[in-house]
């Protein structure tokens, strides 16, 4: 079993920012994948940013030039730094990780984080 544990989440204004972290912990012998994912009432939800173990990065359209997503690889940690947020921005962001485990792969989902940007 994996646990992932979000945090930074809150309410800002538009304009501001904030700092998700999300900490992967249990069994398992790599991770491949870290990412965060959000989803507004009423949407589906919608990948944000994503990072693989060899460091590339991909991002949403929609969050380029103003999110970054970063991992530590010590501490099985991903965050994601968010500027310049928009009132569009609001919604419960999940972190999701892609783990092995032996010649296996498993896909893992925090509880979610409330992320609520004022105009």
């Amino acid at each position: 079993q994996v646990q992932l544990v979000e945090s930074g989440g809150g309410l800002v204004q538009a304009g501001g920012s904030l700092r998700l972290s999300c900490a992967a912990s249990g069994t398992f012998s790599s991770i491949n994948v870290m990412g965060w994912y959000r989803q507004a009432p009423g949407k589906q939800r919608e990948l944000v940013a994503r990072i693989i173990s060899d460091g590339r990065t991909n991002y949403a359209d929609s969050v380029k030039g103003r999110f970054t997503i970063s991992r530590d690889n010590a501490k099985n940690t991903v965050y994601l730094q968010m500027n310049s947020l928009k009132p569009e921005d609001t919604a419960v962001y999940y972190c999701n990780t892609e783990v092995n485990v032996g010649s296996f792969s498993y896909l893992y989902w925090g509880q979610g984080t409330q992320v609520t940007v004022s105009s």
